[in-house]
């Protein structure tokens, strides 16, 4: 006969036993607000553009846009991240069209304004790089050098253009030294208060931007090292966030997501305000690819990604696949 004091004394097992059993035990849960659907809007095209290194993924016209915020309200999608994509011929070294009332950033934010209300919360990349001639998500010195502080005072022009668009939250994404305490200035002195900042405090230099270039019709030659940070960069990133914290961020933000986990983890243990992650373009490709060949199960992984970002902190996580994603949840 066997003794019993052979057994385990602890079976874990026994809380894996049924669907139902992990459904109750689990730790962490996705929910469909906790997602955000960056999008993609272009000037002057008449029917959406798919955009290669991202299956499913398009540049949207102004219709189709409208048509992709109601969805992602109708799944329970927490917010939409809006890029504009403007004509080549109108990007000039100051990227003067990102700061054009009319331009194709702010006329999307009051078409999605218009369309859903506040009934989703309309988020703006602001950043210069998807209209500048040079690419940079900045304005050039003499040397060709990224200049801060003249950049700085070029995203306070584009805050006050997508506050009086109407958006509720502006996410600057250049990594200029300062950049949250001058577009917090910049809104409340135009009587913009409400307008809520969402700081790419952690932005590093990565491989994993690749598709995204294409996405916003990039013309980037070179790299941004000079200002993204560096991935061998942990305490790095702790500094960022307290100087964004000082200058009023109201949510900080990893990017990327997966290959930073450790860092979401941290930087979530810090904060006592909102942290977002932002699932890029080349963790979302690399998913479908792999998917595509039948090396791994699509819908699998996709949960499993992103239950990964929430396990690591992430209250907010900024995905391709929110709509999809939300409606499955």
């Amino acid at each position: 006969m066997t003794k019993y004091g052979s057994f385990p004394g602890a079976r874990p097992r026994r809380l894996r036993t049924t669907p139902a059993m992990r459904r109750m035990v689990a730790e962490h849960r996705l929910h469909p607000a906790d997602l955000i659907l960056p999008a993609f809007v272009r000037e002057g095209i008449s029917e959406p553009v798919p955009i290669s290194a991202m299956p499913g993924v398009v540049q949207h016209t102004r219709d189709t846009l409208r048509k992709a915020a109601v969805e992602a309200v109708e799944a329970g999608v927490g917010g939409i991240m809006l890029f504009g994509v403007p004509e080549d011929a109108k990007k000039d070294a100051a990227g003067t069209v990102g700061t054009d009332p009319d331009g194709i950033l702010q006329v999307a934010i009051r078409d999605v304004r218009a369309e859903v209300g506040d009934d989703l919360v309309i988020m703006s990349d602001l950043c210069l790089d998807e209209y500048t001639d040079h690419g940079h998500c900045g304005v050039l010195d003499a040397d060709g050098r990224v200049d801060n502080d003249a950049t700085l005072e070029r995203y306070a022009e584009m805050a006050q253009v997508q506050a009086d668009a109407g958006v509720h939250v502006v996410g600057p994404s250049g990594m200029m030294d300062g950049q949250v305490g001058v577009i917090r200035d910049a809104l409340d002195q135009t009587g913009h208060e409400d307008v809520s900042i969402l700081a790419y405090t952690v932005k590093y230099s990565s491989a994993f931007f690749g598709p995204f270039r294409e996405a916003v019709g990039s013309s980037l030659k070179g790299d941004r090292k000079t200002y993204q940070q560096d991935p061998a960069n942990l305490r790095e990133s702790l500094r960022e966030l307290a100087l964004d914290l000082e200058e009023g961020a109201d949510m900080v933000m990893v990017k990327p997501a997966l290959p930073y986990l450790d860092v979401l983890a941290k930087i979530a243990d810090e904060v006592d305000v909102p942290v977002a992650a932002y699932q890029i373009s080349g963790e979302y490709a690399m998913v479908e690819a792999a998917a595509e060949k039948g090396w791994i199960d699509r819908d699998k992984a996709i949960l499993e990604t992103l239950t990964g970002i929430k396990r690591a902190g992430a209250n907010m996580i900024l995905t391709y696949w929110a709509t999809e994603a939300a409606r499955g949840l």
